[in-house]
């Protein structure tokens, strides 16, 4: 029993690949019978012949690997596509950088630990890049001898 041509004809009538024509296997017979475009319709409208569903794709490998990219896997070197640059860029770093600094800065400053002259020479001195962070900001300033110890 060869139903090539009905398949065929079929994915021309229900606009859809051969891979997705259904027919019902009690009724092969039949189908084998209709061999014009007419007779097709006529089977597709008597439920004879039908479409498959599309086949979708599972994004269940998807949310997994976003699962286990969220707990910091899957996030070496070898899987690393663009420049460090590209996936942070130079002025989000900075920006993470500064603010810390500058709100140690400022409460240095409100609380009384610092004078007004001392903050400025320090500002200006972070804005140059000196300090990587704010345990270094208070290392050099224990150094300088602007700031003790035992007030941090």
């Amino acid at each position: 029993m060869d139903l090539k041509n009905q398949r065929r004809m079929a994915s021309e009538i229900l606009k859809c690949g051969e891979n997705r024509v259904w027919m019902d296997p009690d009724k092969l017979e039949d189908i084998e019978e209709c061999i014009t475009r007419s007779d097709i319709r006529i089977a597709v409208e008597s439920g004879l012949i039908k479409a498959k569903p599309r086949q979708g794709s599972s994004k269940g490998r998807i949310r997994y690997a976003k699962e286990q990219k969220a707990s910091g896997k899957r996030k070496g070197p070898g899987s690393r596509k663009g420049t460090a640059n590209a996936r942070v860029p130079d002025k989000r770093r900075w920006i993470s950088t500064i603010r810390p600094i500058r709100d140690e800065l400022k409460t240095l400053r409100a609380e009384g630990k610092i004078t007004p002259s001392v903050y400025r020479f320090y500002y200006r001195r972070a804005k140059g890049g000196v300090y990587k962070s704010r345990r270094n900001l208070r290392q050099h300033m224990i150094a300088a001898g602007h700031l003790k110890e035992e007030e941090i």
